[in-house]
């Protein structure tokens, strides 16, 4: 069927507008969430209005990646901008801190829409030899994020209402509707359609319970060996294995299992999700660690990631660049070496005597080793899959590694805590009592507790020292991820994407159009060797 040609430019404008907005909103908070506590209340519960966000993101993505192959991308791509710019507008307008996890969740559910299906869209665009390239362009989109977030949350809530860090989502999404319902033209799929609702309410209970699981798990009345917490990670096993059950038998799968079957793409997942555990880690302890070693607060701090952050913005370009000219494997071997050298650096030879200077060279070589993943990975796995199963495939990618950041945050900060009461023993003069109320040592940056504790200077530095110890501590564990991810890497086998033929515009499949009138509708895909 023949359609308009896409303005390729325009599309592209708006989708790295979509991505950067679903991106930011998963940093700008943090820096703001000071001030939004003091005028909304909710201490106790605020760490919702991060996970209701995650949360809601998880469940969403493998569903909007699966409606996006079967109805296409454009329409549910636009329906996530406008769910994202409600949510955001209603965030704005909280008046508790009920009412702001509630409308986070509906960001969310817009954030699962965005992600996944922008990388399908540019793989659908783009001919072979010009996918690298755009998937490092929009893979360093997470880095820019993750520096401006913090920056602009600060900024934001200092100079005006907090609730512009929500409202600036608005006129950003704006544009982003523009360009894609302007310039973005894309076939109808002509087959019927069968919605497989029990896959995709299964997977919903599943990944719910998990992660209810791991955000109550450790926290007050909901111990790790408690009744309840066990109750839940039982349940989300009972629902996964009911949930693979009916894979099997749906005539059309939210998730088609045989894709495991793929090493290319099995691979692709695995190291994904190992990748998002190291990621959380540097991007929530490293912060922490300066704060306490160096005694600079919270604002202070908020561009301490930029290294990092530059790191992978750069290797994102470069994981782009070379996917046509060196097999996935080769690649990611590089990227697993470098992550590990980047861990083994923060974990066995960083301390408390390190300098600044020293500790940037190592966030810069953890974002060189991790940004190779945001382009690269996508490529290998689309690669992998046919035309009819990229939006769940780049919605998989989403999704195992947002579920690696949700593991590796419980993980390692029960690890850290239960280091850093250990190490509190060790401090002389110190309440049972009072130890026990410190937990993770996090309250002790905030010099308003410290005085209300009444803790002495000696005190407060020796707390410090055991809060940085424990935070290399688990830098010391994070060390076996990148290992893993190396071993995935030697798994991804010979595979690498040759560049089009000449005349031959890459993979369009069953909804994309690039060229005048649909011109490389149909046309087959760049061969791959392995996988």
């Amino acid at each position: 069927m023949d359609v308009k040609k896409s303005n390729t430019r325009l599309v592209v404008a708006g989708l790295l507008l979509g991505l950067f907005m679903a991106a930011l909103d998963q940093t700008i908070v943090s820096t703001a969430m000071p001030t939004i506590i003091k005028k909304l209340g909710g201490l106790e519960s605020f760490i919702w209005v991060y996970s209701a966000y995650m949360i809601a993101m998880v469940v969403s993505t493998p569903i909007f990646g699966k409606l996006s192959d079967m109805y296409g991308r454009k329409r549910f791509f636009l329906m996530g901008l406008l769910l994202f710019m409600v949510g955001s507008i209603l965030c704005g307008t909280a008046m508790n801190m009920d009412q702001l996890i509630i409308y986070r969740a509906i960001q969310g559910i817009g954030g699962g829409a965005l992600m996944p299906i922008v990388f399908t869209i540019i793989f659908d665009l783009f001919p072979a030899e010009k996918r690298g390239k755009m998937m490092g362009l929009f893979g360093a989109v997470f880095g820019i994020s993750s520096v401006f977030g913090p920056i602009m949350g600060g900024a934001i809530t200092d100079n005006f209402h907090w609730g512009w860090i929500f409202y600036i989502n608005v006129p950003i999404g704006i544009l982003a509707v523009i360009f894609i319902a302007k310039a973005y033209h894309e076939t109808k799929v002509s087959r019927k359609q069968v919605i497989d609702w029990a896959g995709a309410i299964l997977l919903t209970a599943t990944i719910l319970t998990l992660m209810f699981g791991l955000e109550l798990g450790g926290s007050e009345g909901w111990a790790w060996d408690s009744a309840k917490t066990i109750s839940l990670f039982v349940a989300s096993a009972v629902l996964f294995v009911l949930f693979l059950l009916a894979e099997r038998v749906a005539k059309d799968p939210i998730v088609k299992l045989s894709l495991f079957k793929k090493r290319l793409f099995t691979s692709s997942m695995a190291i994904s999700l190992l990748y998002g555990g190291v990621m959380i880690a540097g991007a929530t302890y490293i912060p922490i660690f300066i704060q306490g070693v160096f005694h600079k607060t919270a604002t202070q701090t908020s561009t301490v990631l930029i290294p990092m952050m530059l790191g992978v913005v750069l290797s994102s370009q470069i994981g782009g660049r070379v996917a046509n000219k060196f097999r996935y494997r080769d690649v990611m071997i590089v990227s697993a070496i470098t992550l590990l050298v980047g861990s083994y650096l923060l974990g066995f030879v960083m301390d408390t005597s390190t300098s600044r200077l020293m500790i940037t060279l190592f966030m810069i070589i953890i974002g060189l080793g991790m940004g190779v993943s945001f382009s690269l990975l996508n490529i290998s796995t689309l690669n992998s899959v046919p035309p009819q199963s990229k939006g769940s495939a780049s919605s998989l990618i989403t999704f195992f590694r947002t579920i690696g950041s949700a593991l590796g945050v419980t993980v390692f900060g029960t690890l850290q805590k239960h280091e850093f009461q250990k190490g509190i023993a060790e401090i002389p003069n110190i309440n049972p009592a009072m130890a026990a109320k410190i937990k993770g040592g996090q309250a002790l940056l905030d010099p308003t507790v410290q005085a209300k504790m009444g803790l002495t200077a000696d005190v407060v530095n020796g707390l410090l020292t055991k809060l940085a110890d424990s935070i290399i501590f688990i830098f010391q564990w994070s060390v076996i991820l990148p290992i893993l991810a190396l071993v995935f890497a030697l798994l991804m086998g010979r595979a690498r994407m040759e560049k089009a033929q000449p005349g031959q515009q890459g993979a369009p499949g069953p909804q994309s159009s690039h060229g005048p009138k649909g011109e490389g509708a149909g046309k087959p895909e760049p061969s791959f060797h392995g996988g």
